[in-house]
């Protein structure tokens, strides 16, 4: 499927060095020899919103939404890629995910590249909120499902998705580290195909400046639906920001 046009964007943040978006889902970030169906790129469409060139400084996935980052020259193009390799932009996701999660956990999990090279990857989870209602999917007659933020300080490729597949909590929507049932479920019944990871929030210091800068981005209208779907009550959903 090739992704919509999204014309504009949602601005977060801009000032004369950066510019930050809310990236809805399923949009890609820059062109990309494993999406050849996609047409339409975020990198694209800044530009064309902006007038001027755009270096994204850092990746989302096609199926994630949220916060994306990019600098508007060079300069800070190198010093903002810098930062995130070396660990200095803190990032805080949420996800709905299957089952009942952990009230904390630390996930230190090494994920193997495409090569075969194995990476260190280590991602914080912390619970936001547990449901419970009455979809029957299998055998069990309710199904349980938690919201999640989840805080890596590693930047492996999909390591959110990889690691809580990993911890048997997948991502709702996830494909192919997802649970199938799931998946099928929301699709068929909910009509919602979406991946429920957003990216909610960045910070970090801006180059030659003094303070920390936040950048957040609301939910996405999908997330949203589900978090309503599956009667979650956070204050993170019903919070004034998201309606």
């Amino acid at each position: 499927m090739t992704a919509p046009t999204h014309s504009p964007l949602q601005i977060l943040y801009q000032d004369t060095d950066l510019v930050a978006i809310n990236k809805p889902n399923g949009l890609l970030v820059h062109r990309s020899p494993i999406a050849a169906d996609a047409d339409v790129f975020a990198v694209q469409i800044l530009r064309d919103q902006l007038g001027q060139k755009v270096y994204p400084v850092h990746r989302l996935d096609r199926k994630t939404s949220g916060v994306l980052l990019f600098a508007l020259n060079e300069e800070m193009n190198s010093l903002m890629q810098q930062q995130f390799q070396e660990g200095k932009v803190e990032k805080t996701y949420h996800a709905i995910v299957r089952g009942y999660t952990p009230d904390q956990l630390d996930i230190d999990y090494p994920l193997k590249r495409e090569d075969g090279t194995i990476q260190e990857a280590f991602t914080s989870l912390r619970t936001l909120e547990r449901t419970e209602v009455n979809f029957a999917i299998g055998k069990h007659p309710t199904s349980r499902y938690s919201l999640v933020e989840l805080k890596p300080t590693t930047g492996r490729m999909h390591q959110l998705r990889k690691h809580m597949a990993h911890i048997f909590h997948p991502i709702i929507g996830d494909r192919p580290h997802g649970c199938n049932k799931q998946n099928r479920y929301f699709k068929e019944e909910l009509g919602m195909s979406t991946m429920m990871l957003h990216a909610l929030e960045i910070a970090f210091q801006v180059p030659n400046k003094t303070g920390e800068m936040q950048i957040r981005a609301n939910f996405q209208p999908d997330f949203l639906e589900v978090c309503q779907k599956l009667s979650f009550r956070s204050q993170l959903i019903e919070g004034p920001d998201n309606f």
